[in-house]
């Protein structure tokens, strides 16, 4: 194992000025940008929340009657803050990186390679909360919910945002192109979707299915997530926060290690 590449993150305030160059890069096509990110959830929301829920009417969520359109809503804000995250973290990156050559332009000057993973991952994260804070003014205007706790909620999503930014990168380093990325949503984030809790409960899922998805980020964001739209507080936070926070680290970590390797070849 090369020490160098695997060696702790080396990280300073530097990372701030790359952050504020894809802000100003962005903000030019901020409003295209937040329909392109919203329209797809809001599809969602409203063709399964309001066509599907009139069928299903309320679900038993650990002993509670909840409507289908506050269970729905609840989980794809989720989905929503994975998706964000993760296109800003695999098309975008990727452009800077590998196609228009701007993290090369970066480090010319004194930056390092460090810096500028961590400031494309908290830019994606921060794309993320960008969408997710629209969606949700857009589910208080519809009466979801209007629960204080969402303001918990808004918290974890931006936590979930950076987890799955982190994961991202990962993909990121590894491809050659943009067709490569197709793995990554049909492989990773497309069971996450089904598996995580965020259309029906978990309990419908066969046991060792289940338990499998137990680990999975999504379904730790969701578990932390639901409850507060139900205006209670999640079972076992500190548990699920855990698994978002161990998981945001190692995938960092290991996006690093994998974007100095490439850079060095």
């Amino acid at each position: 194992m090369d020490v160098q590449v695997w060696g702790p993150p080396r990280l300073s305030m530097r990372w701030w000025p790359v952050f504020r160059r894809n802000l100003l890069v962005w903000r030019k096509l901020a409003l295209p940008s937040l329909v392109g990110n919203i329209a797809e959830p809001l599809m969602w929301l409203l063709a399964f929340g309001y066509g599907l829920g009139a069928l299903v009417g309320q679900l038993q969520v650990e002993g509670r009657a909840v409507p289908y359109i506050v269970f729905l809503a609840s989980g794809s804000i989720c989905m929503s803050a994975m998706n964000a995250a993760s296109f800003e973290a695999l098309y975008s990156a990727f452009s800077r990186m590998h196609v228009q050559k701007t993290w090369d332009g970066i480090m010319n000057a004194p930056v390092r390679l460090d810096d500028v993973v961590l400031a494309e991952m908290l830019w994606a994260a921060f794309k993320s909360v960008f969408t997710v804070s629209a969606i949700l003014l857009v589910m208080l205007a519809l009466g979801i919910s209007h629960s204080p706790k969402l303001l918990v909620a808004w918290a974890i999503l931006a936590c979930a945002g950076v987890t799955f930014s982190s994961i991202a990168l990962i993909f990121n380093a590894l491809a050659r192109g943009y067709d490569f990325f197709t793995y990554y949503f049909t492989l990773l984030l497309t069971p996450m979707m089904f598996l995580s809790g965020v259309f029906f409960p978990r309990a419908q899922l066969p046991a060792p299915v289940r338990a499998v998805s137990e680990w999975l980020p999504l379904t730790n964001a969701v578990e932390l997530v639901r409850p507060l739209f139900l205006d209670q507080w999640p079972q076992h936070p500190w548990r699920h926060a855990a698994v978002l926070a161990v998981t945001a680290v190692a995938a960092f970590w290991i996006a690093l290690a994998l974007t100095r390797r490439r850079f060095r070849g």
